[in-house]
């Protein structure tokens, strides 16, 4: 058994102990792999206070004897998952706690069904993402790499953004290389947004091709081994404005300003503030309309949130990305975002993408 695990089981055995939680039930799969190892895309996790239970099916078999980091029980389940889990449960008196996020009404209904009145359910929430929030130093590494690699695929593909090439065409190039840069796959779809439609921040690839004399934004995100990077950068096909340029500048200060309020001990709330007054002192303040920044992890969101009224300390382990923007319906849109890990006496840009205005 792995310590990195033995250390994870111990402190979420410690967190359900101070809620008399006698049980928990893992169904989120970012989670299993979490606190297993396994990466099959059907199981559940039973967490008690001595033992571990995987239960799966019987495609999983030799994934899980593979992949397990823990001394847990592997139970192939030879029909649906909840009744397994059910009777796993039924000859317990127990208090098991859920994934109140997770689980479906129908899915608690089977399992009260299965389980009988012996077993008592607890809705709980983020007690192994509360977790999953602290990174190890082995994470962070993992993260660094993923962030690098998708640094070194945008810069393989702005050679390639040209007049008259469609969106779907450099969605395709970027994940296409950095699956051969060696990523596992994309954190997120790859949002590449031309001209008007970079005002839309969570825009979509259509076949709309690239002019002369418009904005592009790229955000792109790989997965390695197991762990997600994020990167967004905006670039200008042709010669600027004056006005584009002083709305780059305004995000890139917006984005400096938040990067130097980012460190251990800080408000999630204050850092989204400082990127807020950078941009509403130029005057674009009503132009930005999503929060700061994210966590990130297994998963691409994940907590600390760094948005207005966050009251969450960051700390160190923390990686948040830290992406203001400017978006001006009819015109475009401009985003600027980076990882950022927090440690206890410094942060560290994890992406490595340069962040100067670049016209092609």
């Amino acid at each position: 058994m792995s310590d990195v695990y033995v250390h994870r089981l111990r402190l979420l055995r410690a967190r359900l102990a101070a809620k008399s939680i006698g049980a928990l039930l893992i169904t989120h799969l970012p989670n299993i792999f979490y606190l297993s190892g396994f990466s099959g895309d059907s199981g559940a996790l039973l967490v008690d206070e001595s033992r571990v239970a995987l239960l799966t099916d019987g495609r999983f078999t030799v994934q899980a004897r593979q992949e397990l980091r823990i001394g847990a029980r592997l139970v192939i389940s030879r029909g649906p998952l909840v009744k397994s889990v059910g009777e796993w449960l039924r000859r317990k008196r127990v208090t098991v706690g859920f994934e109140a996020s997770q689980v479906t009404v129908a899915q608690m209904k089977a399992l009260r069904r299965a389980t009988g009145p012996s077993t008592r359910w607890v809705p709980l929430t983020a007690m192994v993402e509360g977790l999953r929030a602290i990174k190890d130093a082995d994470e962070i590494d993992r993260m660094r790499r993923a962030a690098r690699l998708a640094s070194s695929t945008l810069a393989e593909v702005l050679p390639l953004l040209k007049p008259g090439v469609r969106e779907f065409e450099i969605a395709a190039e970027i994940e296409y290389r950095m699956r051969g840069n060696g990523a596992e796959g994309p954190s997120f779809k790859t949002i590449v947004a031309f001209g008007a439609r970079a005002a839309l921040p969570h825009a979509r690839p259509t076949a709309k091709k690239l002019r002369k004399n418009e904005l592009v934004v790229l955000d792109l995100g790989a997965i390695l081994a197991g762990y997600c990077s994020d990167l967004t950068r905006t670039v200008y096909v042709g010669k600027a404005s004056s006005r584009i340029r002083n709305w780059y500048e305004a995000v890139r200060q917006a984005q400096g300003a938040a990067i130097a309020a980012t460190r251990s001990g800080a408000l999630a709330g204050d850092i989204d503030g400082a990127a807020r007054r950078v941009l509403a002192g130029m005057g674009l303040g009503k132009y930005f309309i999503h929060s700061t920044g994210h966590g990130l992890g297994l998963e691409i969101h994940e907590d600390p949130r760094l948005a207005r009224g966050q009251k969450q300390l960051l700390q160190a382990g923390n990686v948040v990305t830290i992406e203001p923007g400017v978006y001006v319906q009819g015109v475009g849109g401009i985003r600027i975002e980076d990882d950022v890990a927090v440690h206890a006496d410094r942060v560290e840009v994890l992406t490595v993408a340069p962040r100067d205005f670049l016209e092609l």
